[in-house]
């Protein structure tokens, strides 16, 4: 067992308000907890690593090559390996979520593309 508590957790904020928590960065899955900011849209991006976002508050639009789908709370979308995505939160105030990665993604993904 391994308990990360959020208070103590590794966190950084890739933009302004975009904050970040690792909760889990192991090899084989990592998840992370983060805040966008009101408005906020990652830049177009795609990672090696499935992903799972799970919106725990607020109201998130995922879009890809495909469309775009409007996740509310507790809501979830499965991203393929490699698929180019955005993550938008689409309302006036932040919204909260996880990332959930397979196999897991190097924590500071972000810092390295921005």
């Amino acid at each position: 067992m391994k308990p990360i508590f959020f208070s103590s957790a590794q966190s950084y904020e890739p933009q302004k308000d975009w904050k970040r928590t690792s909760l889990c960065n192991e090899e084989s899955i990592s998840i992370e907890h983060f805040v966008k900011p009101p408005h906020h849209s990652s830049p177009e991006h795609f990672h090696p690593s499935a992903q799972i976002l799970v919106v725990l508050k607020g109201k998130m639009s995922v879009k890809n090559q495909d469309g775009e789908v409007v996740l509310s709370e507790n809501d979830c979308v499965y991203i393929e390996p490699n698929e180019i995505h955005t993550v938008v939160n689409v309302l006036d105030e932040p919204s909260i979520g996880l990332d959930i990665f397979v196999p897991g993604r190097d924590f500071s993904f972000w810092l390295n593309k921005l």
